[in-house]
């Protein structure tokens, strides 16, 4: 039986698996209690083209404490405007296992309405 870390991990690997496959760019999410980390990863090579989090100055200032959706809505419009400045429109969305809701829904939601698509 698995517990609970272990199956997010699972659900993680079989969706970054097929993200691999289709060699795209992807968005990557990191969810904390505290706060949650955003990071447009390249296909070949894995680098980081660009990234956002509610530890940057600029977000702490507007939301405060990282652990919200209104946070998280941040986020995603930084990393949407931070991704079409490094020339990316197109991502795989990378939810590392984790429901699509809540906070991991307000950043998605917040990315592709600021010109993101995936």
């Amino acid at each position: 039986m698995l517990n609970k870390n272990e199956a997010r991990q699972r659900r993680a690997r079989k969706t970054r698996a097929r993200i691999a496959e289709q060699k795209t760019v992807r968005l990557a999410i990191h969810r904390t209690n505290l706060h949650i980390y955003a990071q447009v990863i390249s296909a070949d090579g894995g680098k980081v083209l660009a990234s956002a989090s509610t530890l940057e100055a600029e977000v702490r200032k507007s939301v405060g404490n990282g652990g919200n959706a209104a946070a998280a809505a941040v986020v995603g419009k930084r990393i949407a405007e931070k991704a079409k400045s490094a020339g990316v429109t197109a991502v795989a969305f990378d939810r590392s296992g984790n429901k699509y809701h809540g906070r991991i829904k307000a950043l998605a939601d917040a990315a592709r309405e600021h010109g993101l698509q995936f």
